[in-house]
């Protein structure tokens, strides 16, 4: 039976990237740790690091070991994790990520209202336009918006929200949209990381469905809805952005809707977390609060 400890102690080594630095973060000597490969080695029967003077190199079975180690002691954790909670509360470290825009309007309010129901419990969040591997940055749960894309991943919806194109008054001034042909016509901001950008089925008057198509190249390309809106702000053109995101901006009278009329497909709110066999009960409790927390329950 593989010993977890040992599993562990080569999951730091391989993050660490060296014996000394492992031991440093393990918080034990140079000697246990590699003992602790040794034995484990020896309990495989294969070699699991090349050893140089400069570095540690994984071999192919090594690469195998690691990866499937990072799920085996995620298990054993969430397992301890599920076992203590109902004694103890939550407890361990949860780690979120989600995009920055999100993150300062609704997942920091809320990690910081769970953490403060949790004390025990410790927060790590990170945000990124950019999707995260949720098993080699050992993220727990990614809090992703929009249309979730097929992934080994599980998922659970937590709200929907509309999106709606945006403008500043002062551009508006010099290009009236009165149409859809006209919206389609604009100087559009788009965002990159969306799946089909510039095409689009909506619902219009009475529910009648309508097609819409971005006719011309779009006057500038982001990776964030923030810097989209910073765009917008700023006169340079149309933004398709979600509402949440510019309710004060549109209160305010800094960016109006355009052609309110039609409507855009509503988009999800998505907790994803890794398909692990034991989810702890961090995770399930925390997209619980969240989800909650979005439809303004107690």
């Amino acid at each position: 039976m593989l010993n977890l400890t040992r599993l562990a102690t080569f999951v730091a080594v391989v993050e660490a990237g060296s014996f000394t630095a492992a031991a440093a973060a393990l918080g034990q000597t140079k000697a246990v740790v590699s003992v602790n490969i040794r034995q484990l080695e020896a309990e495989l029967g294969v070699t699991l690091l090349l050893r140089s003077t400069r570095r540690l190199t994984l071999t192919d079975a090594g690469e195998r070991l690691y990866q499937r180690s990072l799920a085996l002691l995620k298990d054993a954790d969430a397992l301890r994790e599920e076992v203590q909670a109902s004694h103890q509360g939550f407890s361990g470290e949860l780690r979120v990520t989600t995009t920055p825009e999100y993150a300062s309007h609704v997942v920091g309010p809320a990690l910081a209202a769970f953490s403060r129901a949790h004390p025990a419990l410790r927060v790590r969040h990170f945000s990124s336009s950019q999707p995260a591997d949720l098993i080699s940055q050992r993220v727990d749960v990614a809090i992703r918006l929009g249309t979730l894309q097929d992934s080994a991943y599980r998922a659970a919806l937590i709200a929907r929200f509309t999106i709606m194109p945006v403008a500043s008054p002062a551009w508006l001034q010099r290009h009236p949209v009165s149409s859809l042909e006209a919206l389609s016509e604009a100087d559009w901001l788009v965002h990159t990381r969306l799946a089909s950008p510039l095409r689009w089925e909506l619902t219009g008057p009475d529910n009648a469905p309508a097609r819409f198509e971005i006719t011309r190249p779009p006057a500038i390309a982001a990776d964030s809805a923030g810097a989209l809106m910073t765009f917008a702000l700023e006169g340079c053109g149309v933004a398709l952005l979600p509402e949440w995101l510019v309710a004060d901006a549109l209160a305010r009278g800094h960016l109006m809707r355009l052609l309110p009329a039609y409507r855009f497909p509503a988009q999800g709110v998505y907790a994803v977390y890794p398909d692990a066999r034991h989810v702890s009960g961090k995770v399930r409790g925390f997209i619980d609060f969240l989800r909650a927390r979005v439809a303004g329950e107690p």
